[in-house]
């Protein structure tokens, strides 16, 4: 790969969190992808994962003024029977320092009474390219609610999604079944292809 070529699939994700720019990352052969210092990040305010997305990718670009790509991302789980709870909050649903065995388990006893255990991943991916191109990828999983979790892989809701065509949860899937179908990887790739036909 020429340099010009390696500094042109490079990019900046707008969280702190190097774990998300890794697996961004595996998912995007032949590119790099660093974290960028989010402390000074404003609170995320936006009514939809898009909006969140778009904000960090805003307030990252403004970090990383030289990276040709500044991404952003935001996702979180809807419940059909919460009318789309946790949603915006699904990090926080248990609380705003909740772990996330806690925010598993209210979402279990939160549908517990309930006959339509339906739910859905969704993920939103934006990117802002030097010349202020905003570019967008969508990922979303659909699926059931598990009555108690299973599986070690994973984080978050994966012990207890159970996709679609599937009877074991995502955390018993494991990371390689996530890196192929998640909603993230929907994403991830939806935005890549979206990035690489500029080029």
């Amino acid at each position: 790969m020429s340099s010009a070529r390696a500094s042109a699939h490079r990019a900046a994700l707008a969280s702190s969190n190097p774990g998300k720019a890794r697996e961004l990352e595996a998912l995007w052969p032949g590119w790099s992808i660093e974290p960028l210092d989010m402390a000074l990040a404003p609170a995320e305010e936006g009514s939809t994962f898009w909006a969140n997305a778009l904000e960090k990718a805003r307030f990252g670009r403004t970090l990383a003024p030289e990276i040709p790509w500044v991404l952003g991302e935001d996702s979180g789980i809807e419940a059909s029977a919460l009318g789309g709870a946790p949603g915006l909050r699904s990090a926080r649903f248990a609380g705003a320092e909740a772990s996330d065995e806690q925010n598993v388990n209210r979402l279990i006893a939160a549908v517990a009474a309930a006959s339509d255990r339906r739910v859905r991943y969704v993920s939103e991916l934006s990117g802002i390219g030097l010349d202020g191109t905003v570019l967008r990828g969508r990922g979303i999983l659909a699926g059931t609610l598990a009555h108690a979790p299973r599986g070690s892989e994973g984080f978050g809701y994966d012990p207890i999604f159970i996709p679609d065509g599937e009877s074991a949860t995502v955390a018993e899937l494991g990371d390689g079944w996530k890196a192929r179908h998640s909603h993230r990887a929907q994403a991830a790739r939806a935005l890549r292809q979206a990035i690489e036909a500029l080029s």
